[in-house]
């Protein structure tokens, strides 16, 4: 069955066609229990079918980037989702899904993949993780479980494969010459036989994977794993890109984060806005842990030549909050892909070297401490942004928790759906903490805002907080 017609939504004059279908399961999730499925065919429920369809509806608009999830819900505000129950198993029943992910009336199989990714992960935190006394998720123990076996249920964990995923964090908006160079990157990556993890987005979580996919077909590697992790927040302005072949949502923020941590063995950043440097200063806050220092963990800053400037500021960001200690634990190359490769596969051997001596897992990394202040989730509301300690008379990863928080709030004002409608009803974020802090805070969101790497390109900027 399968229905094509067009309405106009999304902002005056702009037509959006639509298609009803009803999708057979690609992957291993063919059966559902009568508990899940009274959970998901009840569309009246507020919890668990609003965040399987907000996901889906990403999922479904993959290539049509938006980077606004209040936009995306409403311009395909008629699309809904059901799971049909039948003997051999289940189907999907979707109803004003963007016509996009559909070739002749057939939903595009890697969209189906992701689509039928969503339906697990979703399911699978709400009946196993959450008020399960078996993960307390209180502790840092009971979290570190959690996210392992979220990532081990969606097939993501594989013994007896050496280090070799490499993390790569940027922007979504980012130029044309900053894209280009993400893509040969993961070229110099996928020469070398490494694979890619990125939140499986555009950009610079793009690049690099369609980058990769050339370096691995020249050495005829098959099998090269392009991995994107997300969560229900984010999905809708980082909806996973077409070469990403394996698929993990995460419930939160917090634990998509440890899983990039847990899974990579080094991360590359390349450019990138607010979420990019959220993403540093959860890696940073965890690496400059005493318990941490002795362990390998490669992370490299790079862009083209004309980003040197963007990591300059970077750097002197880090040195004036964190201090020099941070600085030591990345190093930056400039418009140099195959040193960044190069570099990367010195610290794989680091890392492969460090976990056979300690008799550590390959596939993901147990020994990182994580403290409870990266993996408690975040609430992002006025009173909690308000309330933030940014201030230097705490310990260098405490304050870079509280600097990840900070940013975080910011994306959620500037893409998420819940985020963009409290600043609509509230006002702005105000953020209070010392000069010596937030002068240097205000300066760098102030560049990227200069370098239009808030928004997508064409997209109109507005500030979703103030500096107090």
């Amino acid at each position: 069955m399968k229905d094509i017609h067009d309405y106009t939504g999304g902002g005056a004059g702009q037509s959006t066609t639509t298609i009803d279908a009803v999708v057979s399961p690609v992957g291993p999730l063919k059966v559902l229990s009568k508990v899940e499925m009274a959970k998901l065919l009840d569309a009246s429920q507020s919890g668990l079918y609003t965040l399987f369809r907000s996901c889906a509806l990403a999922v479904l608009n993959s290539g049509n980037y938006l980077d606004d999830g209040k936009e995306l819900l409403e311009r395909y505000k008629d699309f809904s989702i059901k799971v049909l129950q039948e003997e051999r198993g289940i189907k999907l029943d979707v109803r004003g899904a963007p016509a996009s992910a559909f070739v002749d009336g057939k939903m595009i199989r890697g969209i189906s993949e992701h689509l039928f990714a969503v339906l697990r992960d979703v399911l699978y935190a709400s009946a196993e993780i959450q008020h399960n006394p078996k993960f307390d998720l209180s502790t840092p123990e009971g979290t570190t479980d959690a996210v392992f076996h979220m990532l081990r249920n969606a097939d993501i964990l594989f013994s007896g494969v050496e280090p070799r995923m490499v993390v790569c964090w940027g922007g979504h908006s980012i130029s044309r010459e900053e894209y280009d160079y993400t893509k040969d990157v993961g070229y110099q990556l996928g020469l070398r036989g490494l694979d890619i993890c990125t939140g499986c987005g555009p950009g610079a979580m793009k690049g690099p994977m369609k980058g990769a996919t050339i370096g691995h077909a020249k050495q005829r590697i098959a099998g090269g794993r392009y991995l994107g992790i997300t969560e229900p927040g984010i999905i809708a302005a980082e909806a996973p890109n077409p070469i990403v072949n394996q698929l993990a949502i995460l419930p939160d923020i917090e634990k998509r984060l440890e899983a990039f941590v847990r899974t990579g063995h080094g991360i590359v950043v390349f450019p990138g806005g607010a979420g990019t440097a959220e993403e540093i200063f959860y890696l940073l806050g965890i690496l400059l842990h005493p318990d941490n220092r002795d362990i390998p963990f490669p992370l490299i800053l790079t862009g083209p030549a004309d980003s040197a400037d963007y990591f300059e500021r970077i750097n002197e960001f880090l040195g004036a909050t964190l201090g020099e200690e941070a600085q030591q634990r990345y190093q930056i190359i400039v418009d140099d892909p195959a040193q960044v490769a190069r570099a990367m596969q010195e610290g794989m051997q680091h890392v492969r070297d460090f976990r056979r001596h300690t008799g550590d897992a390959y596939y993901f990394n147990w020994q990182l401490k994580i403290n409870p202040e990266f993996q408690r989730p975040f609430q992002p509301t006025h009173a909690n942004m308000s309330a933030l300690e940014l201030h230097k008379n705490q310990a260098p990863h405490d304050l870079a928790a509280n600097l990840r928080r900070a940013f975080s709030g910011i994306v959620a004002g500037n893409v998420k759906d819940e985020g963009i409608r409290a600043i609509e009803q509230h006002g702005h974020f105000e953020i209070h903490g010392d000069p010596s802090i937030m002068k240097p805070v205000d300066e760098l969101l102030a560049s990227f805002v200069a370098q239009n790497r808030m928004k997508l390109p064409g997209k109109t900027y507005h500030p979703c907080y103030k500096i107090v």
